[in-house]
C-alpha cells in the first residue's frame, strides 16, 4: 500500500501521522474496514482499519460449530444500516487513512477519508452524522477532530437522525436465516428468476457466501458448470492453496465481494445452492473460464441455464492460449494435420454400437469411434451364461436395435467426422481385454449428432470422466442432456418395460436345419435379408428378418477366386484377385439389405442362389467387373444369358481373372446352307450415329423412354453430388461417365488411357467416342450401371453391299448416309450375323424405302453378292440398281465400269 510521510510543523512538535493510500475491500461492520493494496504479481497485502473515536452496532454472529450449546447473536440496532452506509460508500474505492494508535494485540485504529488525500470525506465524521455511530463514552472533545464529531452528534441528535431517531431501532435487526429447510423447493419456488443479493464472503473463485434479499437468507452459492482451485485444509488447521487458488479468489473477490448482484437459483447440493452471479459488468462464472482460473464440471454444467457452450467456448478459449490453469495443456489433437482433425468419408461398415468403419477419399478404410458413449452391455441380471456362446448382437438387450440404427442411417452414406482425441492403446489386465489405438471422433450426418441420436433413443449411455480428463467429446454436453431426456422419457435401456429378445436361429453348417428349411425359401421366391458377413466374394452370411435367421449363402452361376484358408499346419494362399473380388463384393452389399433367391443347398449346409441389389444381380456384378467365371451350372438358370454377355465384354478386355486370355482362332468353314424364307421383321429404331466404315449405331426406340428417365434422374444425381475433379482414375474397360462438349455428363466406357489429359471413351448409349481429359470423368453411380439399363447403342453394318475402301469414295457415301438417316427413326430387319456385327436392312420410317438400295442407286456403293437363296429375290433388286447407277455413270461409275481391270486399285472385287 502506498504511503506518504507528512513533514512536521517545527523539528520540536509532535509527530504528524503518516497518510497511507489502499483499496477498501471489505466493510466488516460500521466501524471497521479492510483495505488493499495494489496486486503485483499475486493477491496483494491486506490490512483492517478500525475508525478511532467513534462505536457502532455490532453485527450478527452465528454460534460456532464447535459450540453445541452456543446461540447465534442477533443484529444491534442501527448496526446493519451503519455496515451498508460504509458498503456503497467505499466498497472497491481508493481511500487514504493514518493510524493513530495500535494495541498490543495488533488492533489498528485510524483516520479514514474517502479520496487520495485528507482533505477528502471524513468516514467517521460522515457515519456520526447520519446517526449510524456514536462517539465513544468518556471522549473528551479536546482536539479539532474531536469537537467535529461532537459537532456531528448533536446535529444528528437535532435531527433525529439514525439511533437517535424515536423507537429501539428493532426494525434495522435483520432476522437472518443460516438454513434453508428444503432447498430444493426454495431453489424451484425461485422460477429462474433473478434474486437481489450482496456476496458477503468469497471462499474460493466459484464458492461465494451471498445475503439474498429481501429474505436475509445467508447461503452458500457455487457457480455453476465450473470449478476453480481450493484451497486444501490441513492436519494442522492450516491451508494450503492449489496452484492459482489465491489468484482466482482474488480475481472473483475483486468484482463481487460486497457488490449488489444479482443470482439465479439453478439446482441445489446439500445445503449449497447452485446459481450465476449477474453483475452490470458481465458474468463472472465466463470470465473466470476466459481468464484461465476455472475448468468446466459436467455434473453441474447440465443445469447452467445461460448456455453451456458458452462455457465451454471460453474454457477452450484459455486452453488455446494456455493461460494459468491450462499452462501446461496439450490438445488432444495436437498431433494431427487439419486433414486428419475434418474429412469426410463414407460409411462402409458398422462394427457395434460405437464404432463404423469409413473409406477415405484415399481409398483408405478407417474405424471410427464415437466419442463419449458407451454401447449396450450385459449387467445385472443379465450377466451371460458362461456355458452358452455370446452373441453380442443379439444376446446383449438393445444392441441390435442399436446397429440397426446405425446401419439405416450410415451404410453407403456420406459423413462429417471430426475426430475429438486419440485413446492410446492398453494393454490386458486381469479383468480388461487389451485395446488397440482409437480415433474417437463426433459423426455428423446432415447435421444430426450420430451419438447424440442414439444417445437420445436410449440405445447409449454417456461415459463419465474425471474432471481432468480432458479426451471427452465436443459435444459433451449436448449427450449428457441427450441422456437425461431419454431417462426422463424412459427410452431404450433406460424403459421399464421388459427387454426386447431375439431369438436368432443360426442355420449355418448344419445340415438337418438347412434340409428342413431349403423348401420353405424356394417356395418364398425373392427373401429379403441383410448381409451381415462377406467371406469371400462369393460366399457371404445372410440375416433373414422375417424368418429371423442367419444362413451362409453362396453365390450361383459363378466361379470366384478362392480367398486364402488357414488349415491346420500350414496358410493355403489365396487365387490371385480373390481379395479384389471379396473387397468388391464388401463394399457393394455389406450390411445392405438385399433380395435372394434360393435354388439349393450344398452338402455343408449352406444355400445356393442368386442375390440382388438395387435390382442388379451379384454374380452378373462380379463377372462383369472379370472377377468371376460363369460356371456350367448357370446354363439352366434364368440368368444365363447376361451371365454370358458379361463374361463375353471382361474376356474382350482382358483384365483381371482374364489377364492372360487368349481368343481361340475361329477357323472360316462355309456353313451348309438351309433352305429357307428370308424373314422381314422390322421394328423401329433411332439411328444415333454413322461410323467411318458405314457401320450405325441404333437405339431400341421400344426402350427410349427408360433411357430417357435413367439420364434424368442421373443428371439430377450427379447435380447433388457432383464428382472431385481429378478424383476418377480411369481404366481401359471400365464403365464410367462423361462430360460431353454439350456440359452434360452420359453414360461411356474406357477404351484406351494414353496420358489423364488424353482417354479415349465410347459412348455407351449413343456409339460416338471422343478423347477427353480425366477431370471430365466420373465414377458412374451404382443406380446407373448397365446392370440397371443395358447400353443404348447397339451397331449394325447394311447387308448386300460393299463399302468401298478408297477413302474418298467412302466418305462420299458415309456423307450421304449421314444426311439421310442420322438422328433420325428408321425401320430395321437383321438379315445375317458375322464376326463383328449383326449384317440389316434399313427403311425410312416414312417412305419404307430401302437404305442400302438407295446407295446402289445412286453409284455410291456396289453389292455384296450372296448365295443363300433366300436372299436371291433382294440381291436380284440390288444388282438391277446397280446397273442403272452404271448405265447412268453415277459416281463409282462416272468413268464406267472399273472392275475388268483395276477393281483392286479401287478396294472392289466381283
Amino acid at each position: 500500500m502506498a504511503s506518504s510521510a507528512q513533514s512536521s510543523g517545527s523539528s520540536g512538535g509532535p509527530a504528524v501521522p503518516t497518510v497511507q493510500r489502499g483499496i477498501v475491500k471489505m466493510v466488516l461492520s460500521g466501524c471497521a474496514i479492510i483495505v488493499r493494496g495494489q496486486p503485483r504479481g499475486g493477491p496483494p497485502p491486506e490490512r483492517q482499519i478500525n475508525l478511532s473515536n467513534i462505536r457502532a452496532g455490532n453485527l450478527a454472529r452465528r454460534a460456532a460449530a464447535t459450540q453445541p450449546d452456543g446461540k447465534d447473536t442477533p443484529d444491534e440496532p442501527w448496526a446493519f444500516p451503519a455496515r451498508e452506509f460504509l458498503r456503497k460508500k467505499l466498497i472497491g474505492k481508493e481511500v487514504c487513512f493514518t493510524i493513530e494508535n495500535k494495541t498490543p494485540q495488533g488492533r489498528e485504529y485510524g483516520m479514514i477519508y474517502l479520496g487520495k488525500d485528507t482533505n477528502g470525506e471524513n468516514i467517521a465524521e460522515s457515519l456520526v452524522a447520519e446517526g449510524l455511530a456514536a462517539r465513544r463514552e468518556g471522549m473528551r472533545a479536546n482536539n479539532p477532530e474531536q469537537n467535529r464529531l461532537s459537532e456531528c452528534e448533536e446535529q444528528a441528535k437535532a435531527s433525529k437522525k439514525g439511533m437517535w431517531s424515536e423507537g429501539n431501532g428493532s426494525h434495522t435487526i435483520r432476522d437472518l436465516k443460516y438454513t434453508i429447510e428444503n432447498p430444493r423447493h426454495f431453489v424451484d419456488s425461485h422460477h429462474q428468476k433473478p434474486v437481489n443479493a450482496i456476496i458477503e464472503h468469497v471462499r474460493d473463485g466459484s464458492v461465494v457466501r451471498a445475503l439474498l434479499l429481501p429474505g436475509h437468507h445467508l447461503v452458500t452459492v457455487m457457480l455453476s458448470g465450473i470449478k476453480c482451485p481450493t484451497f486444501r485444509r490441513e492436519t494442522d488447521g492450516s491451508e494450503t492453496p492449489e496452484p492459482f487458488a489465491a489468484e482466482a479468489k482474488f480475481f472473483t473477490e475483486s468484482r463481487l465481494l460486497q457488490r449488489d448482484v444479482q443470482i439465479i437459483l439453478e439446482s441445489c447440493h446439500n445445503q449449497n445452492l447452485l446459481g450465476t452471479i449477474l453483475h452490470p459488468n458481465g458474468n463472472i462464472t465466463e470470465l473466470l473460464l476466459k481468464e484461465g482460473f476455472a475448468r468446466c464440471v459436467d455434473w453441474s454444467i447440465a443445469v447452467y441455464t445461460r448456455g453451456a457452450e458458452k462455457l465451454r467456448a471460453a474454457e477452450r478459449f484459455a486452453k488455446e492460449r494456455r493461460l494459468r490453469i491450462w499452462r501446461d495443456y496439450v490438445p488432444p489433437t495436437a498431433n494431427l494435420d487439419q486433414k486428419d482433425k475434418q474429412f469426410v468419408a463414407k460409411v462402409m461398415q458398422v462394427l457395434n454400437a460405437d464404432a463404423i468403419v469409413v473409406k477415405l477419399n484415399s481409398g483408405d478404410y478407417k474405424t471410427i469411434h464415437l466419442s463419449s458413449i458407451r454401447p449396450p452391455r450385459l449387467e445385472g441380471d443379465n450377466i451371460q451364461d458362461k456355458n452358452k456362446k455370446l452373441r453380442p448382437l443379439y444376446d446383449i438387450p438393445y444392441m441390435f436395435e442399436a446397429r440397426e440404427f446405425l446401419r439405416k442411417k450410415l451404410i453407403g452414406k456420406k459423413v462429417n467426422v471430426t475426430v475429438d482425441y486419440i485413446r492410446p492403446a492398453s494393454p490386458a489386465t486381469e479383468t480388461v481385454p487389451a485395446f488397440s489405438e482409437r480415433t474417437c471422433a463426433t459423426v455428423t450426418i446432415g447435421g444430426i449428432n450420430i451419438a447424440e441420436a442414439l444417445v437420445s433413443k436410449g440405445l447409449a449411455t454417456v461415459i463419465r470422466y474425471r474432471q481432468d480428463d480432458d479426451q471427452r467429446s465436443s459435444h459433451y454436453d449436448e449427450l449428457l442432456a441427450a441422456e437425461a431426456r431419454a431417462i426422463k422419457n424412459g427410452k431404450g435401456l433406460h424403459s421399464k418395460k421388459e427387454v426386447p429378445i431375439h431369438r436368432v436361429a443360426d442355420i449355418s453348417g448344419d445340415t438337418q436345419k438347412a434340409k428342413q428349411f431349403l423348401p420353405f425359401l424356394q417356395r418364398a421366391g425373392r427373401s429379403e435379408a441383410v448381409v451381415e458377413y462377406v467371406f469371400s466374394g462369393s460366399r457371404l452370411k445372410l440375416y433373414l428378418p422375417k424368418e429371423t435367421c442367419l444362413i451362409t449363402f453362396l453365390l450361383a452361376g459363378i466361379e470366384c477366386p478362392r480367398g486364402a484358408r488357414n488349415l491346420p499346419g500350414l496358410v493355403q494362399e489365396g487365387e490371385p484377385f480373390s481379395e479384389e473380388a471379396t473387397l468388391f463384393t464388401k463394399e457393394l452389399v455389406l450390411q445392405r439389405e438385399v433380395e435372394v433367391e434360393v435354388e439349393s443347398k450344398d452338402k455343408a449346409g449352406n444355400f445356393i442362389g442368386w442375390l440382388h441389389m438395387d435390382g442388379a444381380n451379384l454374380s452378373v456384378l462380379l463377372v462383369e467387373q472379370a472377377l468371376s467365371k460363369v460356371h456350367f451350372t448357370a446354363e439352366r438358370s434364368a440368368y444365363y444369358k447376361p451371365l454370358l454377355s458379361a463374361e463375353e465384354a471382361a474376356k474382350q478386355r482382358k483384365e483381371k481373372v482374364w489377364a492372360h486370355y487368349e481368343e481361340r482362332p475361329v477357323e472360316e468353314v462355309m456353313p451348309v446352307l438351309e433352305e429357307k424364307e428370308r424373314s422381314a421383321s422390322y421394328k423401329p429404331v433411332f439411328v444415333t450415329e454413322i461410323t467411318d466404315d458405314l457401320h450405325f449405331y441404333v437405339q431400341d426406340v421400344e426402350t427410349g423412354t427408360q433411357l430417357e428417365k435413367l439420364m434424368e434422374n442421373m443428371r439430377n444425381d450427379i447435380s447433388s453430388h457432383p464428382p472431385v475433379e481429378g478424383s476418377y482414375a480411369p481404366r481401359r474397360g471400365e464403365f464410367c461417365i462423361a462430360k460431353f462438349v454439350d456440359g452434360e455428363w452420359y453414360r461411356a466406357r474406357v477404351e484406351k488411357v494414353e496420358s489423364p489429359a488424353k482417354v479415349h471413351v465410347f459412348y455407351i448409349d449413343y456409339g460416338n467416342r471422343e478423347i477427353l481429359p480425366s477431370t471430365r470423368l466420373g465414377t458412374l453411380p451404382p443406380a446407373f450401371s448397365t446392370r440397371v439399363l443395358p447400353a443404348q447403342a447397339t451397331e449394325y453394318a447394311f447387308a448386300f453391299i460393299q463399302v468401298p475402301q478408297d477413302e474418298d469414295a467412302r466418305t462420299d457415301a458415309v456423307d450421304s448416309v449421314v444426311r439421310d438417316i442420322q438422328n433420325t427413326q428408321c425401320l430395321l430387319n437383321v438379315e445375317h450375323l458375322s464376326a463383328s456385327c449383326p449384317h440389316v436392312t434399313l427403311q425410312f420410317a416414312d417412305s419404307k424405302g430401302d437404305v442400302g438400295l438407295g446407295l446402289v442407286k445412286e453409284g455410291l456403293v456396289m453389292v455384296e453378292v450372296r448365295k443363300e437363296k433366300q436372299f436371291q429375290k433382294v440381291i436380284t433388286e440390288y444388282l438391277n440398281a446397280q446397273e442403272s447407277a452404271k448405265s447412268a455413270r453415277l459416281n463409282l461409275w462416272r468413268y464406267g465400269d472399273f472392275r475388268a481391270d483395276d477393281a483392286d486399285e479401287f478396294g472392289y472385287s466381283r
